[in-house]
């Protein structure tokens, strides 16, 4: 019996990618939305909820690599959704918290289980993109990771003001396992999917370029003058991403006076513009192409230096006298960080092989959760001393940092021009 083609599978498969992210990141958002409440219960001060938040972040970026490196060894479908089993049961385990310290436990078990999701992410789109589009596919995988952000707070506050807060963890994180039964129901190697019509494999595979693999152990990888030209710009940008995760409820709430029930209503708007900006910064890649007749390299750099000039609205967050205001200038930020945040989780898949993409996203990602456990450090430390708006005005000058280190270290040709041979040097 024929088998069934899907037209365009590539683009379901991707749907489905960012179905799993936007899970992941309602995971990882919701307590961030559930702290007001946890204070009338706990009184967690502003400096444990960093050690909380910090819990995460080590424990998302030691294991990283990790994770990346096991998903290079048992391939995409099975270890994806071990992953996301393993995130889902932790992030319900948050139910049976008692005090600052079990928060932190259990952050640090979902920050593990959870820091496999972009690699695996990056991955799939190496699978199953011609190079062409991989940053559309990563623009749209990554406008899971403000969907999940944006979902938690209607979802958190509903379920603590119909049921309690354990119930809030307990539904974020079995949405998971729902996902997890669709997507080894539907994935595959392209190669090897039945669903994949002939023309779409071809039109895939005939359009990856060869990268070269790097010889050795996977320690080589960390001589690769390109790897840390990412690592580093990626260390950079995190800290954006990181406020606006962790930081954004919390900030309205202490500082601008909103009620539970208004940051449910408006916590959730600088992630719908953080979505917009992953989709129109992977369109904006092959169009910069078309427009400029640049490098594909070239183009993602383009990005990145767009999405830094436009960090210039959450720097200014100091300067809003009303606190409409400032969520319509977290909404810029939040459109500026994703929108450069997609070139540069594209990249991996742009000069490594499909064997270690995974592994090379891995290190990336680790660099860019050591820059975010730190910011939320000192944001802990300072804010009750000097306040948010210094820390915000930060956000930009790290993003322009990153841009130069990125335009600097990386160079600029087509993806199968770079051979990474390790010890710093590109053949």
């Amino acid at each position: 019996m024929k088998e069934r083609m899907v037209l365009g599978l590539r683009w379901w498969i991707i749907g489905l990618v960012s179905a799993g992210i936007t899970l992941n990141y309602l995971s990882r958002s919701s307590l961030s939305v559930a702290i007001p409440e946890l204070n009338k219960h706990f009184s967690i001060s502003t400096e444990q909820y960093s050690y909380i938040v910090s819990a995460f972040q080590g424990a998302y970026m030691i294991v990283q690599p990790l994770c990346g490196y096991v998903l290079d060894i048992v391939g995409t479908k099975i270890g994806f959704a071990v992953f996301a089993v393993a995130w889902a049961l932790a992030n319900m385990l948050h139910g049976l918290a008692t005090g600052w310290i079990s928060f932190a436990f259990f952050r640090g078990l979902l920050g593990a289980t959870e820091s496999a999701v972009i690699p695996a992410s990056v991955k799939v789109v190496s699978e199953w993109f011609p190079d062409k589009e991989k940053s559309i596919a990563t623009g749209w995988f990554n406008s899971g990771t403000s969907l999940g952000a944006m979902f938690a707070p209607p979802l958190v506050v509903w379920c603590i003001l119909h049921y309690n807060w354990q119930m809030a963890f307990i539904v974020t994180g079995g949405l998971s396992l729902i996902w997890v039964v669709v997507w080894l129901a539907v994935y595959d190697l392209p190669q090897k999917h039945k669903w994949l019509g002939s023309g779409e494999r071809s039109t895939i595979i005939e359009g990856q370029a060869i990268v070269q693999k790097v010889k050795g152990h996977w320690t080589v990888m960390l001589r690769s003058r390109v790897l840390w030209g990412i690592m580093i710009s990626r260390f950079l940008a995190a800290p954006a991403w990181a406020t606006f995760s962790f930081w954004i409820p919390i900030y309205l709430s202490s500082v601008r006076h909103m009620s539970l029930k208004e940051i449910g209503m408006f916590a959730w708007l600088p992630f719908l513009a953080a979505d917009l900006g992953s989709i129109v910064g992977g369109y904006l890649c092959p169009s910069f192409q078309k427009w400029f007749n640049v490098h594909l390299v070239t183009s993602r750099k383009l990005v990145v230096v767009f999405g830094a000039l436009l960090m210039i609205g959450p720097a200014c967050i100091g300067l809003a006298t009303d606190k409409y205001v400032a969520v319509f200038l977290f909404c810029i930020g939040g459109f500026a960080h994703q929108a450069l945040s997609g070139a540069l989780l594209t990249l991996p898949a742009d000069v490594f092989q499909r064997e270690e993409v995974a592994t090379a996203s891995g290190w990336t990602g680790t660099a860019a959760w050591l820059g975010s456990s730190v910011f939320s450090l000192i944001i802990g430390a300072l804010a009750t001393k000097i306040g948010y708006n210094p820390l915000f005005a930060c956000l930009v000058m790290f993003d322009a940092l990153g841009a130069i280190v990125l335009w600097v270290m990386v160079p600029s040709k087509r993806n199968n021009e770079i051979r990474i041979t390790g010890l710093g040097q590109q053949a």
